[in-house]
């Protein structure tokens, strides 16, 4: 596929996709989805061992394209469950693929944009960057999985403040109510988030999966149907080839060698 509302390349098994509408704020249009959709999945065929996703220009994302919103207002409601079918398929393949995804966001960061880094598994933001829900100034409610991933990230009551006021957050503030991993100077946010990918993709990446499952199901199960899934992912992680290579490893006081198998 020829990619033109985003930037796409995998090297070294590490995936990167850079938004690439900077004179649009990287506003999220009908064509923007289905490559992120299609890139997002090229990651699985691919087996890529860590993503970055981050944006060209100034934004991170203002999320969907307001200006072509308006354009044809009574086509609005068919155009939004067209683009949140291809942005719900490329956020469930990052929430559910085995690969550690970092949002490296590197300015203001809004609406379904904002929904997609919570989506990420490390969100690395720029001093300058910020975050804000968006939906409701104009009328709308969420997407992009943005009513579960809040929750879960900062709880129940600061979302709600988020999505009822639009409330914009400084990134220093949002690491600190737990929506962001770590916050850097903006001149090297890229540094620190390949550099992040980097030391992610060395390591166990099925095992990694396996974690990534467990954390996103853990607020929909009950202790015991937690830890019986704990006892089945360690036990299928005991039969890869990183898990038996790096136990003797450990033993003999080797570095280990993760291959991601």
């Amino acid at each position: 596929m020829t990619y033109e509302t985003i930037e796409f390349s995998v090297e070294e098994r590490i995936a990167r996709i850079t938004f690439n509408r900077p004179e649009s704020a990287n506003g999220m249009n009908l064509q923007f989805m289905e490559e992120l959709a299609h890139a997002v999945h090229a990651c699985e065929e691919q087996s890529v061992r860590a993503v970055v996703v981050t944006g060209n220009g100034r934004f991170f994302s203002a999320g969907g394209d307001v200006a072509a919103f308006a354009s044809d207002l009574d086509k609005l409601p068919r155009v939004l469950k067209d683009l949140t079918a291809n942005l719900h398929v490329a956020i469930s393949r990052l929430v559910r693929m085995d690969a550690p995804v970092i949002a490296a966001v590197n300015g203001p960061c809004a609406g379904a944009g904002m929904s997609l880094a919570c989506a990420c598994d490390f969100v690395m933001a720029a001093e300058s960057a910020t975050f804000t829900a968006a939906y409701t100034g104009i009328g709308l409610t969420p997407d992009g999985g943005c009513s579960w991933f809040l929750p879960r990230r900062i709880g129940e009551l600061r979302t709600r403040e988020l999505l009822l006021t639009n409330r914009r957050l400084r990134a220093e503030e949002a690491r600190e109510w737990g929506l962001v991993t770590q916050v850097v100077p903006d001149a090297e946010l890229l540094v620190a988030a390949n550099e992040l990918a980097r030391r992610i993709a060395t390591g166990p990446t099925l095992a990694f999966g396996k974690v990534k499952a467990l954390l996103n199901d853990t607020f929909s199960h009950g202790m015991e149907t937690q830890m019986e899934f704990e006892s089945r992912y360690i036990s299928a992680s005991a039969l890869t080839r990183d898990a038996r290579v790096n136990i003797e490893a450990f033993l003999k006081k080797q570095p280990t060698n993760f291959i991601g198998e």
